[in-house]
């Protein structure tokens, strides 16, 4: 399996989450989503995908206008790492705790009702 990416209209793509690719598409052409598509059949056929790209070429095709925006500007997806680690340390963690007491000692006998 081949990992060519060259001219897709998404570099990113295969690293996309489906729920992320429904809104990065909105911005896309029919051509770019065929583009996708053939893309997304020849490569892994995921059945989502292929539901989402074809969704969104319907409403293309029913007159839905292209949304503004560059597809490939903001990527929330992709955050950094963050730098330097956790800042916990045994140093900074709290003592050990025991568990909290039993609840059984508390409850109270059961009533006999009167015969």
């Amino acid at each position: 399996m081949t990992t060519d990416h060259g001219g897709l209209p998404l570099p990113d793509y295969d690293q996309l989450p489906v729920g992320t690719l429904e809104h990065r598409i909105r911005a896309l052409s029919v051509p770019e989503l065929d583009q996708l598509l053939h893309y997304e059949h020849e490569h892994a056929d995921r059945a989502m995908v292929v539901q989402v790209l074809t969704a969104r070429k319907r409403q293309l095709d029913a007159g839905a206008p292209l949304s503004g925006g560059n597809p490939a500007a903001f990527k929330p997806e992709t955050a950094g790492h963050a730098q330097g680690g956790s800042p916990v340390s045994p140093a900074t963690s709290p003592e050990p705790m025991s568990p909290p007491p039993s609840t059984t000692s508390c409850t109270r006998p059961s009533r006999r009702r009167g015969t």
